[in-house]
């Protein structure tokens, strides 16, 4: 195995094997503690990814990093949402939009370091510097009263809600979006480059139209969520996808390829965040219990990219991609059976 693969694998089997319990103790009293040891130990890590000086050096950087940024950024969503429990929605699309501004100013700082010699490593200090204030804003913040009393009563409260089919109707949904996101992205180069026959600077450009539509989205999912029920927004974007990606995959212009890859970057707002706040809203009080569940789900979720790379290996990477549409159809399933008197939280 190559030292790259060592670098994307350990990490996060490690993070996956280990989050779910740091996230049940947040629930059993212990969040404030593991948010800003969490906090500390991802801007240390940050500081010595900035500083190695060899593979190992990164690597246990990086597998520090991993679950050190689950107890730090996890673990505060989960305290966002049991602070506001009226507002899951609302407060889970400010936060990926966030997400979706970080993922966009990321890599123009990164280009403007090297631009004016300043390289990665500079960039992971400035980043190491600026989570002290994070940490000491976690230290002072309000992280909601604790859900159960012990640890083993955090546990007893998972195994009960993995008896319940609304929990499991968005952890599903969860995952089957993800299909028409990350799953998605990880292929869009390849796709345009094997399949739409462009240059590597287009499908570079791709990557851009797509993560730039997504940010797009995401801002205007705060002002649908005014005026659309959360639920009735995901039911009509299934539908758009479900027409919208077809069209990608068959269509043989480059630019109306382009197009509708903007248009479903766009469409997909909320697809992350409205069925993370129903989970959240499902499990009242305890946050942490739905985030240590959304983080075993995603360790599932990983055979998707596996998956896809098998079925593009046996059929090639066009029909392979066709799976994807499963994303919107599961989707649309999940939304229309889910019923609750309250439609927009």
């Amino acid at each position: 195995m190559s030292r790259a693969a060592v670098l994307a694998l350990f990490p996060g089997v490690l993070a996956a094997l280990v989050e779910p319990g740091l996230f049940l103790l947040g629930d059993a009293g212990r969040r404030r503690l593991i948010v800003v040891a969490g906090g500390i130990a991802f801007a240390l890590a940050i500081a010595f990814t900035a500083l190695a000086s060899g593979f190992l050096w990164l690597l246990l950087a990086m597998t520090v990093m991993y679950p050190a940024s689950g107890a730090f950024v996890a673990l505060s969503q989960a305290s966002l949402m049991d602070l506001d429990a009226e507002r899951h929605e609302v407060n889970m699309a400010r936060w990926t939009l966030a997400g979706s501004v970080g993922a966009v100013l990321g890599p123009l700082a990164l280009t403007a370091a090297i631009a004016w010699s300043l390289g990665w490593r500079g960039v992971f200090a400035v980043c190491a510097a600026a989570m002290l204030p994070l940490v000491l804003g976690a230290r002072w913040a309000g992280h909601g009263a604790p859900a159960h009393e012990s640890f083993a009563g955090a546990v007893r409260g998972a195994l009960a809600a993995l008896r319940r089919r609304e929990v499991w109707r968005w952890l599903l949904a969860l995952e089957a979006t993800d299909l028409m996101g990350d799953v998605l992205a990880g292929f869009l180069a390849l796709y345009f480059v094997d399949v739409a026959g462009v240059s590597l600077l287009v499908a570079g450009g791709a990557l851009v139209v797509w993560t730039v539509a997504g940010l797009a989205g995401d801002a205007l999912l705060l002002l649908i969520l005014r005026r659309v029920p959360g639920l009735r927004w995901l039911r009509l974007s299934g539908w758009l996808v479900l027409a919208a990606y077809p069209a990608l995959l068959v269509l043989p212009n480059p630019i109306l390829k382009l197009a509708l890859l903007a248009a479903i970057g766009v469409l997909r707002a909320g697809w992350y965040s409205i069925p993370q706040a129903r989970l959240y809203s499902a499990l009242p009080g305890s946050a942490g219990t739905a985030a240590a569940l959304t983080s075993v789900a995603g360790g599932a979720g990983y055979l998707a990219p596996l998956a896809i790379g098998i079925l593009a290996e046996r059929f090639g990477l066009q029909p392979a991609m066709w799976a994807l549409l499963l994303a919107p159809a599961a989707l649309l399933l999940l939304a229309k059976s889910h019923q609750s008197p309250v439609e927009n939280k």
